[in-house]
């Protein structure tokens, strides 16, 4: 788009229907033709692999009353042509994040605007509580305004569909149809007040009874021994992670009061995200000065976790997403079989970017792991397609997120605290530790190493510069990994796998997506796959080799480390 496209653009938004606040703050752009005003306006905002994300502000290329006004009205048509013969129902929360609440309350008003009756949450709520009351209300679709761990001046917006999963094929294409076919002069702001709903306690005791129930044990003892720090990093998990733990009777718990009133500035963290260590210090330190057995710290919007445990020198460490992935699925898989409950007809949820090891966790249990694409979404379909024939026990994926259960269909760190909490009282009991049975893992299964590089590329300049990375990796495909030959490489767009030694391709049965894959002969993995909700390109890889004994557990980790640094060189990143 050219500058007199962008410009022509954004004189629209310097009239009605737009309110006076929002023409003065286009109007001072213009006046200096500024970088900014072409970011606004270069692009409408769309629809990535967790809903809507991006930063406030006028424009179409941001978060603001009228895009968000924009979605909702044209889910309003969506829900309205779909289900004709009855009243749509909706269910909206919110996060931290400075105007999510007035972003929630101009959903509301648009949709009940539209005859749609609304259940809003009564103040901020973690995500899956979101997800949880979707299904328990019987709503058609449920939103949350969030920005997850982006910085300060993000917000979004997540679309839920009847079953509690975010939207997939084929509504997502019909959804986005509708909303592009709507112009901002059409989106009805004027709220039918009585058909808004404020949603608080009794929900919030469902869900807290129900996260128990699907995450702990009922033989489990001693809980009230484990000792616990828990931070929210000023997010929306204070009201209620505490809450389920008390519940579930783990009573030795230390909040980080620093972090614990919910902010959208996160004034004490870089970023609130708890893939990053720094992201926990606060709460690490709390736990040395206190003797804490683990540490556990959720982002804002509470559907990921970041968790420390004592290694075997009792220093804490930070697991890695995959790590969680691999214990938590294990557990859950032993839970289910000490009751009785496998019989070949269960399976587990994992995504195309995640470890492969927890292919073989399942497959020691006689259990099926399917794997989809990169985001919770897929898993939940997952669940939905398999619902009589199949029953689900569990999922996640790398980025630090995990579903117990289904009774919520998107990841949830209120029930994954009390399942890994339930992991380490039951280690304790037995004189163990997390750490310690992640290693026995490793040995029975093989010592899966995985890393993660994400290369940030800002604005107009660094969409084209990420897009020609991925071609470039298209059309000259790596043939060899730190010596070892290239086998497959799995294109997600074009839906074809080819085998690099014999030229021979396959087809993948999965819905398109950007993403390629490199695996060689020996199970090594490369993987690059661009954020849809932020400006970035994601690089993941994943090696493996054998475990002898516990013994050995420093030097093969040092290796497959080694291994890892030299495919980064070797791939000039």
């Amino acid at each position: 788009m050219n500058s007199n496209d962008i410009i022509s653009k954004a004189n629209h938004w310097v009239k009605e229907p737009f309110d006076s606040a929002t023409q003065n703050e286009i109007k001072e752009l213009l006046k200096i033709d500024s970088a900014d005003l072409t970011d606004r306006f270069y692009k409408d905002l769309e629809f990535g692999t967790g809903g809507m994300r991006g930063v406030m502000g006028a424009g179409t290329n941001r978060i603001n009353k009228y895009t968000l006004g924009k979605n909702t009205q044209g889910l309003s048509n969506y829900l309205l042509k779909t289900f004709k013969d009855k009243q749509s129902k909706a269910v909206i929360a919110y996060d931290c994040r400075h105007n999510s609440r007035e972003f929630a309350q101009s959903v509301a008003n648009v949709f009940s605007a539209n005859n749609i009756k609304v259940f809003l949450f009564e103040d901020l709520r973690a995500t899956p509580e979101l997800s949880y009351a979707v299904r328990e209300l019987g709503c058609d679709v449920g939103i949350v305004l969030t920005a997850s761990h982006n910085p300060p001046e993000y917000n979004g917006y997540k679309v839920y569909f009847s079953d509690g999963g975010q939207i997939v094929p084929p509504q997502d294409g019909d959804i986005i149809d509708e909303i592009n076919n709507v112009r901002f002069e059409d989106i009805n702001f004027k709220a039918n007040e009585s058909l808004i709903n404020l949603l608080g306690e009794e929900i919030d005791q469902k869900f807290a009874k129900e996260a128990v129930e699907n995450s702990t044990s009922k033989t489990t003892k001693n809980r009230d021994k484990l000792k616990i720090v828990f931070t929210s990093l000023h997010g929306t998990s204070i009201t209620m992670v505490p809450r389920a733990l008390e519940l579930a009777g783990f009573t030795d718990v230390h909040l980080v009061e620093e972090q614990s009133e919910p902010n959208g500035d996160f004034p004490t963290v870089k970023s609130p995200n708890p893939e990053e260590p720094e992201a926990l210090k606060m709460a690490t330190d709390l736990a040395d000065k206190i003797g804490a057995d683990i540490v556990i710290g959720t982002d804002p919007d509470c559907d990921r976790l970041g968790i420390a445990v004592r290694d075997l020198n009792n220093k804490l460490v930070l697991l890695n997403g995959n790590q969680t992935f691999v214990i938590m699925v294990n557990a859950l898989i032993e839970k289910w079989h000490q009751e009785g409950r496998i019989n070949g007809k269960q399976f587990v949820g994992s995504t195309i970017v995640s470890t492969p090891m927890v292919n073989r966790v399942a497959e020691a249990y006689g259990v099926e792991t399917k794997i989809g694409l990169t985001g919770f979404k897929w898993i939940a379909k997952m669940i939905r397609d398999a619902e009589g024939t199949q029953e689900f026990i569990g999922g996640g994926e790398e980025s630090f997120g995990f579903m117990v259960g289904d009774f919520v269909r998107d990841k949830d760190a209120v029930s994954s605290t009390l399942l890994a909490c339930e992991i380490a009282a039951q280690a304790k009991n037995n004189n163990s530790s997390v750490y310690a049975e992640l290693l026995k893992l490793y040995e029975k299964h093989g010592f899966y190493k995985e890393h993660l590089i994400s290369v940030v590329k800002k604005g107009v300049q660094g969409a084209q510069e990420i897009v020609q990375m991925m071609a470039d990796m298209r059309e000259k495909p790596i043939t060899e990994m730190h010596g070892e030959k290239v086998k497959y490489l799995f294109d997600y767009q074009t839906s074809v796998r080819k085998n690099l030694l014999t030229g021979e391709s396959s087809n993948i049965d999965l819905p398109k997506s950007n993403v390629l894959i490199y695996e060689t002969v020996e199970g090594t993995r490369m993987a690059a796959r661009p954020s849809g909700t932020e400006p970035k390109i994601k690089f993941y890889f994943s090696v493996n080799g054998e475990m002898p004994s516990l013994n050995d557990a420093v030097k093969v980790e040092a290796s497959l480390d080694a291994k890892i640094q030299s495919i980064i060189v070797e791939c000039n990143l």
